[in-house]
């Protein structure tokens, strides 16, 4: 699974002219499910957006979590994080999951999210989807359950 977070002072996903979700301060993760990823995947990248120290605290180092300032989580499914850029100038996208498998471990993460006692928003899995957001900072970390970057 890979996921790029990014912090946010709001945020908020369009399906054709409706919003269907909207947060304020908080964090944006674009989420994209590989083929081969599970249960343990959604489990580590969980984990790791949860306790992300990405906030500041009143020094103004970047020391809190988004649970530490009762920030919110949206959630947005994107399987072009997985594209193969390596050859030629259209992107592969043979690695990502089928919907079949994506669906359910999006589904996974998010419920992993709010088992933390997180309030989380979504996106809608499949649709074409207008996402607004103001990344503050700009604060953008990219994560990853099978590499370190």
């Amino acid at each position: 699974m890979r996921a790029v977070v990014q912090r946010v002072s709001r945020a908020a996903v369009r399906v054709a002219a409706e919003q269907i979700s909207r947060i304020d301060q908080g964090l944006l993760i674009l989420l994209g499910v590989e083929q081969g990823d599970d249960q343990a995947a959604a489990d580590y990248l969980a984990d790791k957006v949860a306790g992300l120290r990405i906030f500041e605290d009143p020094q103004g180092k970047m020391n809190l979590s988004v649970a530490d300032i009762a920030g919110e989580l949206l959630v947005v499914s994107q399987f072009t994080l997985l594209a193969d850029c390596r050859k030629g100038r259209r992107p592969g996208f043979s690695n990502a999951a089928r919907p079949e498998q994506a669906e359910p471990l999006c589904d996974y993460f998010v419920s992993q999210l709010q088992g933390r006692g997180l309030r989380v928003q979504t996106g809608r899995f499949q649709a074409e989807m207008a996402v607004e957001l103001v990344n503050d900072g700009p604060v953008t970390i990219l994560l990853d359950s099978r590499r370190q970057f």
